[in-house]
């Protein structure tokens, strides 16, 4: 990454909104006429939400904290 080609993440929970943050940007890009990169990480869990659930509570037993992204 660079001030020339910076990185935006954007990042969060199913129905918190980031496919509208995504599409806000891709608006802001092409009112400023910018070619940008898209990629997509939806999808990518290690664990589905009943297996999540449970590696959290197991987490939060060993006092240690978990991520959707391990």
């Amino acid at each position: 990454m660079s001030k020339k080609h910076p990185v935006i993440a954007v990042t969060g929970s199913s129905g918190a909104g980031t496919s509208t943050v995504k599409r806000a940007f891709e608006h802001i890009f092409r009112l400023d006429n910018i070619q940008a990169a898209v990629v997509e990480g939806d999808s990518y869990h290690k664990f589905n939400r009943l297996e999540m659930r449970e590696e959290m509570k197991q987490a939060a037993a060993q006092g240690r904290s978990l991520s959707h992204l391990v």
